[in-house]
């Protein structure tokens, strides 16, 4: 009787002082897609630092994981969910603060993506999505029905407008809530990481919902890697008059605590820590970081293991491993041919050595041999071309895929965006492998990446250490080092200007002309590079996943058909 009472006196107390103040907690944290029970807890245990607050709120789809995918459509996925919310629900009688989750809910045959709101022993109130998106990785209209143009939640005296991430994003669902008298917009989102995309979500789309509406508005995002999405946080307040009254961190786990009064008939945000965002390409470096380190230990992977070439591709991806999951665990295999110069051999030992993980050597050369031998009588009449150089690479992919099976470590792969843009990686070789943290990120990134990790720490490392790589790894002409003397650029324009033609036709979809006229290439150069761009997607269909970073990365993004015969040169 006595806690009954002391959860009557809390609601009656919050009921009083509702009018005019509010403490709502933003609670910027990450999911495990599926695990219902282990979200279910993360949120209680926040709820337990907070008990004084009016209000939790947590990201969307808090409950399940944020993007589901088609695993949201079993069935048995939805009955759970609304168990654990029913049972979140009753967790509130106890006069705490309320909370605001995301989930799921059937009605009908039809699933939609909701936030409910939870107070008092039960749910007050749901809203459902409205705007679903099905651009880029989103395919929400697969999976979810769209909600209709949402109403305003009244609770505790305030009016609540609830927009889930894509309503907020475009400027009909933020106008109807403002015209049915809405006091605060509160948009919880999924918004995965993209180049630049912070700072577009504050300052040019919840700005416009601001100026728009003349309302406050709460821009609450997760954190944490999934698959190929990784999410960055970068949650934030904006008062109606369009000043940012908070900014909460990137990449990391935060629950903040915000003082809200209402003067003059409108809400305002007591003015609270401004974080500073990272720049480029240091927050290209902790997508990696984040989006390994989740991929890694919720797979249930001990560590990895990657082939070290003493190349740039090879270095910075044993030193993105090295800082998501401590040297430790980072297992890097040197694995020379006959064409692997001296220099290739010190600089891989000296990269591993920099970086504190373990190296082996496993010289392919009675491989080579063997295959040769092997494949004599039915090459006799060939000349040895680019199919000797697969087979080099293909063995290096069984070495490492044996060890992988042999001791348990996952296989990274380490091309990068230019080189599965054309093609020049071979399949089963060095295509095979269970992630890349290169794979969304262009040769010239690989470059700015390696010299700001040689001069600089990263804030999410478990590594502390820099330089991680010789410079000399950075400063030599890239090679496959699979016939002797070779250069990338022998069969490649120079990567800057490669990279250039690939951003053109990959991320803005311009033609062969356009890619002319902005910088006055060869057309035949870049008719060359779209050709092996577009004979390639069947090698990309292949691709082990890898975090993405641009507007397009060969995946979700760009869903173009391995057989087909249209080009613009």
């Amino acid at each position: 009787m006595l806690v009954v009472a002391i959860a009557a006196d809390r609601r009656m107390a919050r009921a009083m002082t509702a009018a005019d103040t509010l403490t709502i907690v933003l609670a910027q944290m990450t999911q495990a897609v599926g695990n219902l029970a282990a979200n279910a807890d993360a949120m209680r245990s926040v709820r337990a630092r907070h008990s004084d607050a009016d209000l939790i709120l947590y990201p969307e789809l808090q409950l399940i994981g944020y993007p589901p995918e088609d695993l949201v459509l079993k069935p048995a996925l939805a009955t759970r969910a609304a168990t654990l919310l029913a049972e979140l629900a009753a967790e509130t009688a106890d006069g705490g603060p309320a909370m605001l989750v995301g989930s799921v809910e059937w009605e009908e045959g039809s699933l939609y993506n909701i936030v409910a709101l939870l107070d008092g022993g039960k749910i007050v109130a749901t809203r459902r999505k409205h705007e679903l998106p099905n651009y880029g990785t989103f395919d929400e209209k697969r999976v979810f029905a769209p909600g209709p143009l949402p109403d305003v939640v009244e609770w505790r005296g305030v009016k609540l407008g609830l927009p889930i991430c894509e309503d907020g994003w475009l400027p009909a669902v933020c106008r109807h809530l403002a015209d049915q008298g809405a006091e605060l917009l509160i948009s919880v989102n999924g918004s995965p990481y993209e180049i630049d995309k912070d700072d577009r979500r504050l300052t040019q789309v919840f700005a416009s919902r601001v100026a728009e509406t003349s309302l406050p508005l709460i821009f609450l995002n997760r954190i944490g890697g999934q698959d190929e999405l990784v999410f960055d946080g970068c949650s934030f307040i904006l008062n109606a008059d369009g000043s940012t009254a908070h900014r909460l961190t990137d990449w990391e786990p935060e629950e903040r605590v915000t003082r809200w009064t209402k003067g003059d008939r409108r809400w305002v945000c007591e003015a609270g820590a401004i974080t500073e965002w990272e720049a480029h390409p240091a927050d290209i470096y902790s997508a990696m970081i984040l989006s390994l380190r989740d991929y890694v230990e919720r797979n249930g992977f001990p560590g990895v293991v990657l082939g070290l070439s003493g190349g740039i591709d090879s270095a910075i991806c044993a030193a993105i491993a090295a800082d998501a999951l401590g040297p430790d665990k980072v297992w890097c295999v040197m694995l020379p041919s006959r064409f692997t110069s001296q220099e290739s051999l010190d600089d891989a030992a000296g990269c591993a050595g920099m970086i504190g993980c373990r190296l082996d050597t496993i010289p392919i050369v009675p491989a080579v041999e063997a295959f040769d031998a092997m494949l004599a009588g039915s090459f006799a009449d060939r000349d040895v071309d680019i199919t000797e150089e697969n087979v080099q690479s293909r063995i290096r992919g069984v070495t490492l895929m044996a060890l992988s099976n042999k001791f348990g470590p996952m296989l990274l792969t380490t091309g990068n965006k230019s080189e599965m843009s054309v093609g020049y990686a071979t399949i089963y070789g060095d295509m095979a492998g269970g992630y890349n943290p290169l794979k969304d990120a262009y040769k010239m990134t690989v470059f700015a990446v390696a010299r700001w990790r040689n001069e600089n720490v990263p804030r999410l490392s478990r590594n502390p250490v820099a330089p991680v790589m010789p410079d000399r790894i950075i400063t030599k002409p890239p090679s496959a080092e699979l016939r002797p003397d070779q250069k990338d650029e022998d069969s490649l324009p120079p990567y800057a200007d490669l990279d250039n033609m690939l951003h053109m036709l990959v991320e803005e979809e311009a033609s062969v002309d356009d890619v002319v006229a902005r910088y006055g290439f060869d057309r035949d150069a870049v008719v060359r590079i779209e050709r092996l761009l577009m004979l390639a997607e069947y090698k990309r269909r292949q691709a082990p996943p890898g975090v993405k970073l641009s507007t397009r990365n060969f995946g979700r993004d760009r869903r173009y058909p391995i057989t087909h015969g249209f080009r613009t040169g």
